[in-house]
């Protein structure tokens, strides 16, 4: 007889012989709870990934993979609940998944299994609609069903992390220094901050790679959740499973030992003398509206079309989006502006609309 459980909290804690994990079929566990699955399942995430590129993860089609007999889970279901990453969830994919699932819970013998809101979230699925199709699937099978509600995500320190710790690039040992002097006089470092140290890092012309672009928040680069994502659970705390909005996110604060890590790492790099020139540049700036408005005024001036001098660097500021125009007075950016002058950072360089801001 089916037990069905309301379940609550962290589902990787969750005690059950089977978890049950959403992906797409391209190979990609980019946040969320596949993200937290590959961080705790690192070989789960491999073998997953491999028979993504074998075309074997397909839509209404599980994918096993056993995590050993004496483990704890015993096995990870992973759940295909969309094609691309980036597609929503189709209510029709999940009714033949479940269908298939039944048929995994009933092979394997299954006594209990975990869950999760599938195809809610960044599926875009009413999870009015996704429970009730669960029970009515899984019904009449001899097993106990946890099913979690959509939620937000365990906090960063309850996440586990089980990939292997990378070695610190001077890119990376850069992040961990710049948070480590940056929060000893901000007392925190958020995602925004990072952000804006990063572009600046970047922008004192350090090769990051990193692909800026203007956004709500200024300057973005979405690539750089690669980065905080390698070195979560390792040197730093706070991105979690990167589902967290930006403006909701957890600091970010360095782990024990990390610091001198990345001192040692860094230790006769040219890329020092940079990070110093950042840090100089954002004194008397240390906080989330401060950097922000610092690289919002740099990009204005050296990357819009309108020039860089004061008056059009004002005006491409205001006109960014709605937000920046409520909160960036035209003395803040005046202030912002001289400093950026004063400080050598208004050589103008390449133009780049602004397409993404609002």
């Amino acid at each position: 007889m089916t037990r069905f459980v309301d379940a609550s909290g962290n589902l990787l804690d969750a005690d059950v012989d089977v978890l049950v994990n959403t992906v797409n079929t391209v190979g990609v566990m980019g946040k969320g709870i596949a993200l937290q699955f590959k961080n705790a399942f690192p070989g789960n995430f491999k073998a997953y990934e491999q028979a993504c590129k074998r075309k074997e993860v397909v839509l209404g089609k599980m994918f096993v993979f056993d995590n050993g007999q004496l483990a704890r889970p015993c096995w990870i279901v992973n759940f295909p609940t969309k094609g691309h990453w980036r597609s929503r969830s189709r209510i029709g994919d999940l009714e033949m998944g479940l269908d298939d699932l039944r048929s995994v819970i009933t092979d394997l013998k299954i006594s209990s299994i975990a869950l999760p809101p599938l195809g809610c979230g960044n599926g875009g699925l009413d999870w009015a609609e996704v429970q009730p199709l669960i029970k009515d699937k899984l019904q009449g099978l001899d097993a106990e069903i946890h099913i979690y509600a959509p939620v937000g995500a365990p906090t960063a320190a309850d996440m586990e992390v089980a990939t292997p710790r990378p070695k610190l690039t001077p890119g990376k040992a850069a992040l961990v220094a710049m948070v480590d002097r940056y929060s000893a006089v901000a007392l925190g470092a958020s995602l925004i901050e990072i952000q804006k140290l990063m572009y600046l890092l970047q922008e004192a012309g350090e090769p990051l790679k990193l692909r800026y672009e203007a956004h709500r928040y200024g300057p973005y680069a979405d690539n750089l959740r690669h980065v905080l994502k390698a070195l979560e659970g390792h040197h730093l705390q706070g991105f979690g499973d990167g589902s967290a909005q930006v403006d909701a996110a957890e600091p970010i604060r360095l782990l024990d030992g990390a610091a001198e890590e990345a001192a040692d790492a860094l230790a006769g790099e040219p890329i020092v003398e940079r990070i110093e020139r950042v840090l100089s540049a954002v004194e008397g700036f240390e906080s989330a509206y401060g950097l922000e408005l610092l690289a919002t005024v740099h990009w204005a001036a050296t990357k819009s079309r309108a020039g860089s001098g004061l008056d059009e660097v004002t005006a491409e500021v205001q006109q960014w989006n709605r937000r920046k125009q409520r909160m960036f007075t035209a003395e803040h950016i005046d202030v912002a502006w001289h400093h950026l002058r004063d400080e050598g950072w208004l050589t103008p360089g390449p133009a780049a609309p602004i397409e993404s801001a609002a």
